[in-house]
């Protein structure tokens, strides 16, 4: 197609488009056309024809909302084929790395795209119709990322479920989406499956990748048994399938989980994960071949999946696999071996990891102690570092030689360029903490339903606090702003997801009549287009003499205040006043559920109060009056800063369980740390 031709998406059911440049894409404005023509980087891009920006419908395809010009011009392209530009340029690249026995193991590009295409015939072979799910259940391992990948490229749904799922939840995922096939990490999932095998009319066959069966079950397969099975299916005719395939349809879907109701399949298309993934990595300046990163979180979930599957493939970048237990204390393990060139972190994250190392510098000298904070001091004075062009401060040099540089190889940050948190709100205490070693902690902010990353903070864009500037590419609207600035959060771009699967009302409730999503959450932004999340417009207290009260800065502040208080969460909707229901810092089973056993940090908290106890029950049991006055001071500082006297803390009392996902206080999104 040249550049004079003037094609829009709803004109025909194909719309190839073409063009020759290899190293990068072509921005320009076709005056004469509404919609822009695509220039292309790597063969055709063919987008099906689509009259509205949202579906339900999982093989209905969506317009896509292309800008005129700038990144959101840029050529739609399929899994396929960013794959196939990635594997052209660095197929002898490592691509996967695992541990087998205690060694790694590596897959080259070429060796990950091969595995993906057996995977892709062997998912035809035992049945998968087009836009049918294929559920992956279990911990992150290159048999996830190959059999994701592999039924994309078969026509089918990728979509991952939660391992601390119940049979029940997995039975709905599953049936929602209306899986031909399941794959399984071990036995302990294979069993979940088998108990609702019954009920989910549309299974062909079950798959489990790691480990032997313990016993022989008909469409019960090995990883091996499964991986040999398509080999009679023609190249040609898998070929044909992916050669079909169009930018602006269904190939992933990510279920959200809130507190209440069904999770929501959020379904996202080709062009939505291979966009999001290029502008992302442009955005924070990620190079190609050079970047590793360590895949512990949940891919279920949108960040783990966009960060670990779809960025590192777009930059041929090399993911390395953590062990199943990195939650349970492997992870530090892994990052030294590893040493990740980028390192996500969920909030839970990071606290754990200041926990640990305030641990241990509780046990240091009194010398290596002061040295430490002064070296701290400067690094908190890195902060405006980081706000504007000044110089770094006095002694940072020497600080880096004494401390800083220690810290980071102690933590296998030490080649880190980037750490993020995101998918739930961090304390400024934490961001602090690391700051004060010289390891900024950049957030990020977005939605399932906008692909992942919809804002970003990175070195050249940071203020504390703030989860960054826009993608790229997209914007944002603040709908119907306060008097401070204050309104809810909208999205616009080619992140933004097609819609909800099979549930028409929730989309429009997400997607205005113009296309625009709205997250739910409330924020401003300051003089520099930073944004500040504020809270969420569900999560707005009214109370019964009528004033809103915003409870997430007043429960964030408590934390922060006292730091053995783990959740905190404020009540009086329709009340006279608040309450604050607390829960103590603890440690965590192997089925991610909270314990009655104190963290260290939570112990030596007790200490410093002249209180000996190790475990919740202690605390509560006896009132522990030093324990009990020490958080009845903090929530009086926290009142002496309330706006009014109707965002006072007046009652407050400590629960005897932490919050959990089990139990229903928390959703997905706290990734079950």
């Amino acid at each position: 197609m040249s550049a004079d031709e003037c094609i829009s998406q709803s004109d025909s059911k194909e719309i190839p488009v073409s063009g020759n440049d290899t190293e990068g894409y072509v921005d320009f404005i076709n005056e004469k056309c509404d919609e822009p023509a695509i220039p292309l980087t790597n063969g055709d891009v063919h987008l099906a024809q689509a009259q509205e920006l949202w579906s339900t419908a999982r093989d209905k395809p969506v317009k896509l909302r292309m800008e005129a010009s700038g990144l959101g011009s840029e050529p739609p392209m399929t899994i396929h084929q960013m794959f196939m530009s990635t594997v052209q340029k660095y197929g002898d690249y490592p691509a996967l790395r695992a541990k087998k026995d205690g060694i790694w193991v590596t897959l080259t590009y070429k060796e990950y795209y091969q595995h993906a295409r057996a995977a892709a015939k062997s998912f035809l072979k035992l049945g998968l119709e087009r836009f049918h799910g294929v559920g992956i259940l279990g911990f992150n391992s290159p048999e996830w990322f190959i059999a994701d990948v592999g039924c994309i490229l078969a026509g089918g749904l990728a979509t991952g479920i939660y391992t601390t799922n119940s049979p029940e939840a997995c039975h709905y995922v599953a049936h929602n989406c209306e899986a031909n096939v399941l794959v399984v990490e071990n036995n302990k999932q294979l069993i979940k499956i088998l108990q609702v095998r019954d009920q989910l009319p549309h299974l062909k066959a079950i798959v489990q990748y790691k480990g032997e069966l313990e016993q022989k079950l008909p469409n019960v397969y090995t990883w091996a048994e499964f991986m040999k099975f398509g080999a009679s299916v023609p190249d040609s005719e898998l070929d044909v399938l992916i050669d079909s395939q169009k930018a602006n349809e269904c190939c992933t879907l990510i279920y959200t989980s809130g507190t209440t109701g069904n999770p929501k399949g959020v379904m996202l298309s080709h062009d939505n994960i291979t966009w999001t993934a290029s502008a992302a990595g442009r955005m924070i300046n990620l190079k190609m071949a050079e970047e590793e990163l360590v895949s512990y979180l949940p891919l279920s979930h949108v960040a783990a999946q966009v960060q670990d599957m779809w960025i590192c493939m777009r930059f041929a970048g090399i993911t390395s696999f953590a062990e199943p237990d990195a939650l349970k204390g492997s992870l530090a393990n892994t990052l030294r071996d590893v040493r990740p060139t980028s390192f996500l972190g969920v909030p839970r994250v990071w606290e754990k990891m200041q926990e640990a190392m305030k641990a241990v510098g509780a046990k240091s000298s009194v010398t290596k102690k002061k040295i430490s904070d002064w070296a701290k001091g400067i690094g908190l004075q890195l902060i405006l570092f980081l706000y504007s062009d000044s110089s770094v401060p006095w002694g940072f040099t020497l600080a880096n030689a004494l401390v800083y540089k220690n810290v980071r190889k102690a933590l296998g940050l030490d080649r880190c360029r980037s750490c993020f948190t995101g998918a739930a709100p961090i304390t400024k205490d934490t961001l602090e903490y690391f700051m004060s070693l010289y390891i900024p902690i950049f957030e990020l902010y977005g939605m399932s339903e906008s692909t992942g990353p919809h804002t970003v903070s990175w070195a050249e864009g940071y203020r504390i606090m703030s989860c960054g500037k826009v993608l790229t590419g997209c914007k944002t609207k603040l709908d119907k702003p306060d008097n401070d600035g204050i309104g809810e959060i909208c999205f616009w771009g080619r992140h933004v997801f097609m819609g909800y699967l099979n549930m028409p009302e929730k989309t429009e409730e997400a997607l205005d009549t113009d296309g625009w999503l709205h997250s739910g959450d409330l924020g401003k932004h300051d003089e520099d287009d930073f944004l500040f999340i504020t809270g969420r417009i569900k999560e707005l207290i009214i109370t019964a003499g009528g004033e809103n009260v915003p409870p997430v800065p007043i429960e964030d502040a408590l934390k922060e205040e006292v730091s053995i208080i783990s959740n905190a969460m404020l009540v009086g909707d329709k009340k006279k006043f608040l309450s604050m229901l607390l829960t103590l810092k603890c440690n965590i089973d192997d089925n991610g559920d909270p314990t009655d056993e104190l963290t260290l940090l939570a112990v030596d908290y007790c200490q410093q109060h002249g209180v000996i106890a190790s475990k919740v029950s202690e605390i509560i049991n006896k009132k522990e009056p030093a324990i009990y006055k020490a958080i009845q001071e903090g929530i009086d500082r926290v009142n002496a800063k309330a706006t009014s006297n109707a965002q006072r803390i007046q009652k407050w009392t400590i629960l005897q369980r932490d919050f959990s996902i089990s139990s229903g206080e928390l959703g997905e999104c706290y990734f079950f740390i």
